[in-house]
């Protein structure tokens, strides 16, 4: 079995991800923590199913105040870090020190450049070696360099629905780089965590856009991508999901049929990719507490107009499952270890 904590298990993903692991087959989890913020105002430590009901009696495990040597005394072989990217820009070299296999669920180590991160993120990195080595966290793609990964960096919920239909086309150059490739997205709501806010609350939650131009997933999907996407994410009013469409324009000698056999060799043999046949569209509910990414395509062969529409659930296919995914990946099991068709969702 392999010795496991979570950091930020209190949080939305965090709480996804160690329901996860709690019922994996090869892990362990030996600790909890949550924000070291609890400790410094006097916080007492709580069970995670007294935080989280729907666990009530599965565990007796108790969500602790981060603490660095707590941590490192329970001898893990992995930690997972759900926190705020500047926790997770501290934390994750000591854990590497400390021969640990970390896998960071914030934005630390997703970008290469460290002038990028710094513009996005408002703070200087420390770190830019690890910006270099860390490997990003796209099972489909870095399946090979995963599998010797020391810092593996979890993919955003948005990058994610979005790079996995775009990225093999951009690859097979099937996409006109001259003309814009747009990808409108909307989240729900759990998307901005559990920190109150004013527009996340049940009586004003409206379907909306925000960070027009702006948001800080743009550098991460156009890294990753391969290309540059205009991307505007949309707040919509439902607990959890998110549905991608992206509008691109297909080079010459590109139709429909082509492009749906460049995703079916992509993917064809990816256990959480599902490629609806034509005219099947993604929904939110299709996929909610899964750890499928099904995508939808069509194409307007006048104009070699593509439209690709994905759906993943945020806090699984863009969060916790994907974690447990590359955690399957690094430590050679099988793909679906621990990620059943329909996972049981901490949050309903």
């Amino acid at each position: 079995m392999i010795r496991t904590v979570i950091i930020g298990a209190g949080g939305y993903s965090g709480a996804e991800l160690t329901a996860l692991l709690l019922s994996h087959p090869e892990a362990t989890v030996v600790g909890l923590f949550g924000s070291e913020s609890r400790a410094a105002n006097g916080a007492k430590p709580q069970r995670f199913d007294e935080v989280f009901p729907r666990w009530r009696g599965l565990t007796d495990l108790t969500i602790e105040p981060t603490n660095i040597e707590r941590v490192l005394a329970l001898e893990p072989q992995a930690v997972f870090l759900a926190t705020p990217h500047e926790v997770s820009h501290d934390l994750a070299p000591v854990l590497l020190q400390h021969g640990i296999v970390v896998f960071d669920l914030s934005a630390a180590f997703r970008l290469n450049d460290g002038a990028v991160f710094a513009k996005h993120y408002g703070f200087a990195h420390q770190h830019e070696q690890l910006l270099h080595s860390a490997v990003y966290g796209l099972a489909e793609k870095h399946r090979a360099e995963l599998r010797d990964a020391e810092l593996i960096a979890l993919p955003g919920c948005y990058p994610t629905s979005v790079i996995l239909p775009l990225a093999p086309l951009i690859e097979a150059g099937a996409i006109r780089s001259d003309h814009p490739i747009i990808a409108d997205c909307t989240s729900g709501v759990s998307g901005a965590g559990r920190t109150p806010a004013l527009k996340c609350m049940f009586c004003e939650v409206s379907y909306q856009p925000y960070g027009v131009l702006s948001h800080r997933h743009s550098p991460e999907i156009n890294e990753h991508a391969g290309a540059s996407v205009i991307f505007t994410p949309h707040l919509g009013p439902f607990d959890r999901g998110i549905v991608s469409t992206i509008h691109a324009t297909l080079e010459q000698g590109w139709n429909e049929a082509a492009v749906r056999s460049e995703l079916a060799k992509a993917y064809g043999d990816e256990p959480f990719i599902r490629l609806l046949p034509a005219g099947g569209w993604p929904s939110v509910n299709a996929v909610r507490g899964t750890n499928f990414c099904d995508i939808g395509v069509a194409v307007d062969e006048t104009t070699r107009h593509v439209i690709l529409i994905s759906a993943i659930d945020n806090l699984l296919k863009g969060a916790a499952g994907q974690a447990v995914q590359c955690f399957n990946e690094r430590f050679g099991l099988p793909a679906t270890s621990g990620l059943p068709g329909c996972a049981t969702c901490v949050l309903n």
